[in-house]
């Protein structure tokens, strides 16, 4: 298919029918009134329409899943207990940090969502959250843990639950030093960032506030709306991060990625992972190769046409976590299942340690150091 093709002539021309189950199509009024404005402005074909189309509209491919595809990025998730109650909505990979999911709520719904063949939505209660935060200070984990990433979901659209953790962690967790929020609002619904919002991020003693993000097309920062909350919080000293996510036929072009990271610099946001699409169920058709994706990076930050503190480190989410390419990453190659044999530097005995409750996937070995490696399946530039 033309890679031109408009999407709503895409929808109509495909025989197969949008599923509407497990990820419903979500798109925000403000999105919505931007894809008008743009398509007014630039027309289907544009770059612009399409960098933010394409992200949002749900299409008859989606239905066409391949066999090594995931239903999730990876299980990370912990059985710990406090209290005698389970700990709900907690993931953790790594030994500084432990990610924490308040809830699933988004106010639009990312296409290539690592999260959206999860079960149904939730949203913890103010007592999970207590539980949460007497975990992340308890005496086994505070000699390590200084910091989480909480995410969801989007935690900033349910402002008043995202203040009560913030305030228990602040007082049962301590040892919690950074606390990095993740959303998409600014871009999905700017005027849900209201002052309750700016408030949890008022300066705490002995905290640090980051904010990450997902900035994938320039024209996401062409938007007033979206540009004034990141000043704000600029403005209030939070440090601003974006990951971003390379994405065939919205960024997936060197000029796209040039205008896109100049754009970050540009507002103070520190590019921080270009991740390579992962293979989640339905996403082949979003999904470039590893090989594109390295030669774009290369071509990206080694060309001069970016500031050097705004090159992103092209990496995979695989089953065993984030991966960063690097020489020798790649050890192999499977061209009959389109996979590759990503080398990482984890230990399995300190992932144990970590979350006792993590099992060794089927698409992962040891090797004889200990340190894991884990198949990966590629995309395709066809």
């Amino acid at each position: 298919m033309d890679k031109k093709i408009k999407i709503n002539q895409q929808r109509e021309i495909m025989n197969t029918p949008i599923k509407p189950i497990p990820f419903k199509e979500l798109v925000s009024p403000f999105i919505k009134r931007k894809l008008d404005e743009l398509r007014s402005q630039y027309g289907e074909n544009s770059s612009h329409y399409l960098g933010l189309a394409r992200q949002y509209l749900q299409v008859p491919l989606e239905n066409i899943v391949y066999q090594d595809e995931r239903d999730r990025h990876y299980d990370a998730h912990t059985d710990f207990v406090v209290d005698d109650k389970p700990i709900p909505g907690l993931e953790r990979l790594y030994r500084r940090g432990l990610v924490i999911e308040p809830t699933m709520i988004c106010a639009a719904h990312c296409r290539y969502c690592l999260r959206a063949n999860y079960k149904t939505p939730y949203t913890l209660s103010e007592e999970e959250l207590l539980g949460v935060a007497k975990f992340c200070g308890s005496q086994e984990r505070k000699a390590v843990l200084h910091e989480v990433l909480i995410t969801g979901g989007d935690p900033l659209i349910i402002p008043n639950r995202l203040a009560f953790l913030v305030d228990a962690l602040v007082e049962f967790a301590p040892n919690i030093k950074i606390m990095r929020i993740a959303t998409r609002l600014p871009q999905q619904a700017p005027s849900r960032i209201t002052n309750t919002v700016y408030r949890i991020f008022q300066k705490r003693e002995g905290v640090r506030f980051e904010l990450a993000t997902q900035i994938n097309h320039p024209v996401e920062l062409s938007f007033p709306e979206t540009v004034d909350i990141i000043k704000t919080f600029r403005n209030m000293g939070v440090v601003i991060y974006s990951q971003n996510v390379l994405l065939k036929e919205v960024n997936d072009d060197l000029p796209v990625l040039i205008d896109l990271y100049d754009a970050i610099r540009d507002l103070g946001i520190e590019a921080h992972y270009l991740f390579h699409c992962i293979p989640l169920r339905g996403m082949s058709h979003m999904r470039t190769s590893v090989e594109k994706g390295l030669r774009l990076t290369n071509a990206l930050v080694n060309s001069g046409h970016i500031s050097g503190r705004a090159k992103p480190m092209f990496a995979a989410m695989t089953d065993i976590g984030k991966i960063t390419f690097y020489e020798n990453t790649i050890l192999q190659k499977d061209p009959t299942h389109n996979s590759l044999l990503l080398q990482s530097q984890y230990l399995d005995k300190e992932r144990k340690t970590w979350n006792p409750s993590w099992v060794l996937p089927s698409s992962a070995e040891v090797d004889e150091n200990g340190r894991l490696r884990i198949w990966y399946l590629d995309g395709r530039d066809d």
